[in-house]
């Protein structure tokens, strides 16, 4: 066992905004792509040549709703 205990007196501390806006800022940007890929990569707005993206996100398409044929 363990002899560590909590102190009754022990706080969280909190994190400043300012330290959390720049993670939050590239997490929607990673889910901006992804939605990208996900939902237009395919046809006139694609923005790499070939099926190869649209066919790795194929399920994920359906599974989201987006239409693709």
């Amino acid at each position: 066992m363990s002899d560590i205990a909590l102190s009754p007196g022990a706080r969280p501390v909190p994190i400043p905004v300012a330290d959390l806006l720049p993670w939050a800022v590239f997490a929607g940007l990673i889910l901006l792509l992804a939605i990208y890929f996900v939902g237009a990569e395919e046809g006139a707005t694609s923005l790499i040549s070939g099926m190869y993206v649209h066919e790795f996100v194929h399920d994920a398409r359906h599974l989201l709703g987006f239409p693709c044929h």
